[in-house]
């Protein structure tokens, strides 16, 4: 079962690495430049759709879990997700502060 809270965790890394690179690469090309309404819109149906992604990532099988009856192991598995996905925000945010100094 760590597996898979490991393997949870990089989804949503992955999720937040790829959702960046989409607005920093295909966004800022294709967007006006001048502010719309369709700005905003985007933006809320985006943090819509991290909701309901990172939820499925970190909740899922605790609940899952919690409904079978293993309540501890649903509890166990949502501290191991969390504490894999730190680690891989620290990994991230090291690896920018290197690319930047170095």
């Amino acid at each position: 079962m760590t597996d898979k809270a490991f393997f949870r965790a990089l989804g949503a890394e992955l999720y937040i690495i790829g959702i960046v690179l989409l607005i920093s690469q295909v966004f800022e090309r294709f967007l006006p430049e001048e502010d719309t309404i369709m700005i905003p819109i985007m933006m809320l149906s985006l943090l819509v759709l991290s909701v309901v992604v990172m939820g499925y990532l970190f909740f899922a099988k605790p609940i899952e879990l919690y409904l079978e009856g293993k309540a501890a192991d649903g509890v166990r598995f949502l501290i191991r997700t969390v504490a894999y996905f730190a680690v891989l925000t620290a990994a991230v945010v090291a690896l920018a502060l290197l690319w930047r100094y170095f």
